[in-house]
């Protein structure tokens, strides 16, 4: 007799995907979290990502100040690899992630007063982030709860640090790593707009967010200061079949106004837009393909930004895996 899955067994195996997609996507210029991302899942479920990224514009991608050079063009070759853990924490919705950048810039033009024709590669600043859901069903602890669960309107805080040991040359103004502290602190928001059934699921995602940053005390010999940076990304994402989704992303960048030795550089204030498309390819991979661009940017001093992403994503459960076995999947 032919073994059929129930619908029980279908969603556990679903849950075993983690939508970690790329756990931050936040040291880049065009830094903005993947739709999905905050989506809850079953405890003790895991996640690794490797993300790569084509970006070019007047701003160092590695650098999530987004500082603009007006009369440089910078190109990069991104890839980022993401491991998260999702956990209950006061029966609360939890999650850990990490995520360390690697690659290569180079940039032409002027960077920060001085002619350059500079490239620099290796491994970026890494980034811790923690998240826990403050508003929103209880944590997903047994495959029952997995069943019953819909996210209604969720509201997440969420809490980043970058460590600053990425490769870093103080004799020159590109690098990879920024060499001082920066973070962020959010509130991730997830509402969901209709039935929960995969295959039709839309939702209304939105995080705002402030960039915090340290000084940089040995920039060419100078001290670069950055002010905090406001960040609101935004999205409205659909099921288009059981595995296929597909997501339009925006973000708004206010502030950040740099100085260097207490000359002051300009505030942001731009906007990107962008397109997201996901596939799930089996219970435990997603694939997910993006791209976006900065839009209001005709002025020398706007920034100006695009790239493609390509993710994939590799989501377990030791639960399920077990489970798997037991039936000789």
């Amino acid at each position: 007799m032919k073994n059929e899955s129930t619908p029980i067994q279908r969603l556990a195996r679903a849950a075993a995907v983690v939508l970690v997609a790329a756990a931050l996507w936040p040291a880049q210029a065009l830094a903005q979290v993947p739709a999905r991302f905050y989506w809850k899942n079953l405890s003790g479920a895991n996640g690794v990502s490797v993300i790569f990224n084509s970006l070019s514009g007047n701003s160092n991608p590695f650098d999530p100040a987004n500082t603009v050079e007006p009369d440089a063009e910078f190109d990069a070759t991104m890839a980022i690899v993401g491991y998260a853990h999702m956990f209950s924490l006061f029966d609360r919705a939890a999650t850990g992630a990490i995520l360390l950048p690697m690659g290569r810039v180079s940039a032409t033009g002027t960077v920060a007063g001085l002619t350059a024709n500079q490239s620099a590669n290796g491994f970026g600043d890494p980034t811790l982030e923690f998240t826990i859901n403050l508003i929103g069903p209880p944590a997903q602890k047994a495959l029952p709860d997995v069943l019953r669960y819909q996210p209604g309107f969720s509201l997440d805080l969420l809490a980043d640090l970058a460590l600053p040991i990425g490769e870093y040359d103080s004799d020159q103004a590109l690098n990879l790593g920024q060499n001082r502290w920066y973070g962020r602190i959010g509130a991730p928001i997830v509402w969901q707009l209709g039935s929960w059934v995969p295959g039709q699921r839309t939702t209304l995602e939105a995080l705002p967010a402030v960039w915090l940053f340290g000084d940089n005390n040995d920039y060419l010999g100078r001290t670069l200061k950055t002010d905090p940076l406001f960040q609101l990304d935004a999205h409205i994402t659909r099921d288009f079949t059981e595995r296929f989704w597909g997501a339009l992303d925006a973000t708004w960048y206010s502030g950040g106004r740099a100085s260097i030795n207490g000359v002051q550089g300009q505030k942001l204030n731009n906007v990107g837009l962008g397109l997201t498309l996901g596939y799930t390819i089996t219970d435990n991979i997603n694939l997910t393909f993006g791209y976006k661009s900065t839009v209001n940017d005709s002025a020398p001093t706007d920034l100006r930004m695009d790239g493609f992403q390509v993710m994939l994503t590799f989501g377990w459960h030791p639960l399920l895996e077990g489970a798997r076995r037991l039936k000789g999947e």
